[in-house]
């Protein structure tokens, strides 16, 4: 669906995005994950023709470049800073974007009100964005990237700042869309919510692209092993890291009579992002 070819970009002496390639298949939710300053919100601007790469290319499938009138109408983008107007209400905001996106009078109508009941704010259609939540602010930013149905969806942070419900709505809403066959491509900084979605997942640092496979095989060669803590009674503790965990906790409580409390931490999507991106923090 699309694919990226050996993408840089610089910013003066800076080199935001060095020798970048990817593909995300048709109908996948492909995550891209990074920490601040990896590189990712220059890669989306190239992605969807927003800013033009000083080598490689991008191409959709079957619509070229992503600068084309053509391709760009097959691009929804939900960006991390909202882009909806407060001063119009939930309805009167979907409507704005159907016109700009030429959908022909007869049919915005049943689309807004499609769009409103996906992302649950039917019954806030009428009232200014404005004076809504984050979550529902959320939820319109995200309606508003799909009034035009397209075929490739980009869904930046679409989860920051939420309140738990929103966020499970939110989520629930683009597992539906992957469902449907709509190809997402996923940033966040919640590892959680890739791994609850994603299919694939790039990790780029520095503008380098780390790693790319499926969640399972990046925990399987990153991750590291699993850690089992093991709680006496006499109130000792002690820790052990091992590749089978289940075997060394057979092998421990065999051993020991005197145990209180066994817990295991297996390696997940976040021990593999820190493994490769490291833990010194990023402001």
């Amino acid at each position: 669906m699309l694919t990226a070819t050996n993408l840089r970009k610089s910013f003066g002496p800076v080199h935001a995005v060095r020798d970048i390639s990817f593909q995300v298949q048709s109908g996948e939710v492909f995550g891209l994950l990074g920490p601040n300053g990896a590189g990712k919100s220059t890669t989306i601007a190239m992605l969807i023709g927003l800013l033009t790469p000083d080598a490689g290319a991008v191409t959709l499938e079957g619509l070229g470049d992503p600068r084309s009138p053509a391709a760009r109408a097959a691009i929804g983008l939900a960006p991390q800073s909202l882009a909806i107007y407060n001063e119009l209400t939930a309805r009167e905001n979907l409507d704005f974007f159907a016109r700009l996106f030429d959908i022909a009078p007869r049919d915005r109508k049943p689309r807004v009100s499609e769009m409103l009941e996906l992302v649950s704010l039917t019954d806030a259609a009428n009232r200014r964005a404005g004076k809504f939540s984050g979550g529902m602010k959320r939820r319109l930013n995200l309606a508003c990237a799909l009034i035009h149905r397209p075929r490739l969806l980009l869904l930046d942070e679409p989860t920051a700042g939420v309140d738990p419900q929103s966020r499970n709505a939110i989520l629930e809403t683009v597992a539906s869309l992957r469902d449907s066959g709509v190809t997402i491509l996923y940033t966040t900084h919640y590892m959680e919510e890739a791994q609850r979605l994603c299919d694939r997942v790039a990790i780029i640092d520095q503008g380098q692209l780390l790693a790319l496979d499926t969640i399972d095989n990046l925990i399987a060669a990153h991750g590291g092993q699993a850690l089992v803590t093991i709680a006496k009674r006499d109130g000792s503790t002690h820790t052990i890291n091992t590749a089978d965990p289940t075997r060394e906790l057979e092998r421990v409580m065999a051993a020991n009579h005197n145990l209180d409390t066994v817990r295991i931490d297996r390696p997940n999507l976040e021990s593999v992002f820190l493994a490769l991106t490291g833990r010194t923090l990023r402001d």
